[in-house]
């Protein structure tokens, strides 16, 4: 048997070691952020996207905004490689927060988000071919073709499955004013397609729109202003309705209840011409001559820059009385 203090000193010892080693893990300095970062895009660059993908996802947030960026990149372009939606659409949304002008990731934005798409598409179409949704994704791909009898036929097969899903007749109506030499009736059968939109969703502030776009080419006035009215009251962004309902007022020659939306509309739409003249032609007939003349201003301003980008001589508007 040890004695006593040999027995002591031996613990000690282990103490000290034990000690001693922990004082070192605890001292090691864990793995730099950067390193990491560098580390996993460099694996990225040598197309070894299992291995750089868990640390590309750990700097996402890395603090030196080129290698975020580099970082960013490399990710969007492993997780599209290896089909991981989620990791792709967290790159995707770093890289447009810290750099929304920046062309690569402008142009790997496009591509993603182009490809996401595509992917989507494709198994809807494998998963769900009938489904409502599907129609209308190959409705609006026949539309972008300009074929449009052959949306009108994926329009109809989704209201013959659902005849009250919301926003299929306002797609109708909307298609049915979009094609070339359209019937006689065109504008009726579109009136119809609108207004059993809005009995299935009546806040379609769209739907409003159009019926008042519809009546104002017909000047049925009452009408527009109700139509009009109505789709700025499901909607305050919506400037062409606001521009509508100022214009339809106007053209009943209510001048004063005119001004109000018409200034909404420049409010909303600063850069819209026809919102400044007719503003400009309200105040004028309202005598508010010298608040009109300052809208006919920006109007023949806007109007002569766009004209001088064709190449071509302005017209100054004359001031209506």
């Amino acid at each position: 048997m040890f004695p006593f203090w040999c027995s002591a000193l031996a613990l000690a010892s282990l103490l000290f070691a034990g000690l001693h080693g922990a004082s070192q893990t605890a001292s090691k300095p864990a793995p730099d952020a950067s390193s990491v970062a560098i580390k996993a895009t460099a694996l990225a660059e040598e197309g070894r996207c299992d291995a750089a993908l868990p640390g590309l996802e750990k700097s996402i947030r890395v603090a030196d905004p080129e290698l975020k960026r580099k970082v960013g990149l490399a990710g969007v372009r492993c997780s599209m490689t290896l089909g991981r939606t989620d990791s792709a659409l967290r790159f995707l949304e770093a890289l447009a927060r810290g750099f929304p002008h920046d062309p690569d990731v402008l142009y790997a934005e496009i591509h993603a988000y182009s490809d996401l798409s595509t992917a989507a598409s494709e198994t809807l179409a494998r998963t769900a071919p009938a489904s409502p949704p599907a129609h209308e994704l190959l409705a609006e791909s026949y539309e972008m073709q300009g074929k449009w009898d052959d949306a009108e036929k994926e329009y109809r097969a989704i209201v013959s499955q659902n005849p009250k899903l919301p926003g299929i007749h306002f797609r109708l109506g909307r298609l049915l004013l979009s094609k070339p030499n359209p019937p006689a009736t065109v504008a009726d059968d579109a009136k119809r397609e609108f207004t059993q939109e809005l009995a299935i969703d009546p806040t379609n502030a769209g739907a409003e729109y159009v019926l008042g776009e519809l009546a104002r080419q017909e000047s049925q006035w009452r009408e527009a202003i109700k139509h009009f009215s109505r789709a700025t009251e499901l909607d305050a962004s919506f400037g062409d309705a606001f521009l509508g309902l100022g214009t339809a007022l106007l053209s009943a020659k209510r001048m004063s209840e005119a001004i109000p939306p018409l200034q909404m509309a420049v409010k909303l739409e600063p850069q819209n011409p026809s919102a400044h003249y007719n503003l400009a032609t309200a105040l004028t007939r309202a005598g508010r001559r010298e608040e009109a003349e300052k809208e006919f201003e920006i109007h023949r301003k806007m109007t002569q820059k766009g004209d001088a980008g064709q190449g071509q001589p302005a017209a100054e508007p004359q001031n209506p009385n």
